[in-house]
């Protein structure tokens, strides 16, 4: 749920620790505010945060001095290039906290993603990969962090959790995050787990598979279990959906190896396009005790992180695109697209995709300013 709030993103940031000389022509926060309204307006780079900044330029100083004109590209880069991206992260959950508040039952999904063009052959740098915590009711993001160089999400997750605050949510995962260390956290900050079971635990994966396959073959289903189906139309496809769920877990062997483990479940997605049939099976363990239509829903809500902030992130804003390398610059220019994404997700008034609505912002300042309300 998005609230209003009194705590303006120049104030959040002003917490942000001043690392160069004390003769510098822009204070942290102004430039941080500068990049944020700019990249609302469509910029990709900081060579485009500069330009737009200097057409806006009369705009802009409605809330910051700028005696010195629009700062250059070159100001930006720099800055943000060697900007502490831990204390730029903090800043950034500690704003979203401020602007939004969790709502009891709500699937906040867990789902890394790489930014492709960030490798660097010349300082033989891969490519960075983030781990983003995804609130699927309001299309927020609620925290991301970095993975280490030669590590993965494994170690990620856990440290993402410790940032955020989620007591009462149900936490989801691919199968990547279907750790027991994973479900341990999470049910140490008071949520429950959502966890797509694989390959990666073989013995698990299949005693599951098994006991829900003869399930989902049953007419009569015993009181332990449920079962939901949905149907869906559009686009010349049929999509069926089927969830079954147990809470009859006593017999698995595992299950004192995960912490509260409740319920598994299985979910079916049987598609009809162009005279072809596809049917594929996803199994999952939760801490969760509820019915079949509850547990679809909350799975359904984790797939939505693909299509709706991978995807915004990847066309609405070139994320894959972008090559800004140096240091610290592609992560903290991460964490400028998620500012720049919550503030377009919250608005609802203009029925308008995100790319859209930084074009409408470009050209209407009096919208730049919805979307930034409650926040300047």
């Amino acid at each position: 749920m998005f609230r209003m709030t009194l705590m303006t993103l120049l104030d959040v940031f002003s917490d942000l620790k001043e690392f160069r000389a004390d003769n510098h022509r822009y204070p942290l926060p102004h430039l941080v505010f500068t990049a944020v309204c700019m990249i609302l307006c469509g910029a990709d780079d900081w060579k485009m945060v500069s330009k737009l900044a200097k057409r806006k330029q009369k705009w802009l100083k409605k809330y910051i001095p700028l005696p010195h004109g629009a700062p250059s590209q070159h100001t930006f880069r720099r800055v943000f290039a060697s900007l502490d991206p831990e204390q730029f992260r903090e800043c950034f959950i500690q704003w979203v906290s401020t602007i939004t508040e969790r709502t009891h039952g709500e699937v906040i999904a867990i789902d890394g993603k790489t930014l492709r063009r960030s490798y660097d052959r010349q300082d033989d740098k891969a490519a960075i990969h983030m781990v983003n915590a995804w609130a699927s009711a309001t299309g927020m993001v609620l925290g991301q962090l970095k993975t280490a160089e030669k590590s993965n999400e494994i170690t990620a997750i856990p440290a993402l959790l410790d940032m955020l605050e989620v007591s009462g949510c149900i936490i989801s995962t691919d199968a990547m995050g279907c750790q027991k260390d994973i479900a341990q956290k999470i049910r140490s900050k008071g949520a429950d787990y959502l966890l797509a079971v694989k390959g990666n635990h073989e013995t698990l994966h299949e005693d599951i598979k098994l006991f829900l396959d003869h399930l989902a073959c049953q007419k009569k289903l015993p009181e332990s279990a449920s079962y939901h189906e949905t149907l869906d139309k559009g686009h010349g496809r049929i999509e069926v959906r089927r969830c079954w769920i147990s809470t009859d877990v006593i017999w698995l062997d595992q299950r004192s190896k995960w912490k509260d483990l409740n319920m598994i479940g299985v979910v079916e997605g049987e598609r009809h396009e162009g005279g072809k049939v596809s049917i594929e099976r996803r199994y999952f363990i939760s801490s969760l005790i509820t019915d079949a239509a509850t547990f679809m829903s909350a799975v359904r809500s984790h797939w939505s992180v693909e299509n709706n902030l991978h995807w915004s992130l990847d066309i609405s804003f070139r994320e894959d695109g972008c090559r800004i390398r140096k240091r610290y610059g592609a992560e903290n220019m991460a964490v400028f697209r998620q500012i720049a994404l919550n503030l377009l997700s919250q608005e609802k008034t203009e029925k308008l995709g995100m790319m859209n609505k930084r074009i409408t912002a470009a050209a209407d300042d009096e919208y730049l300013e919805l979307l930034l309300q409650g926040v300047i």
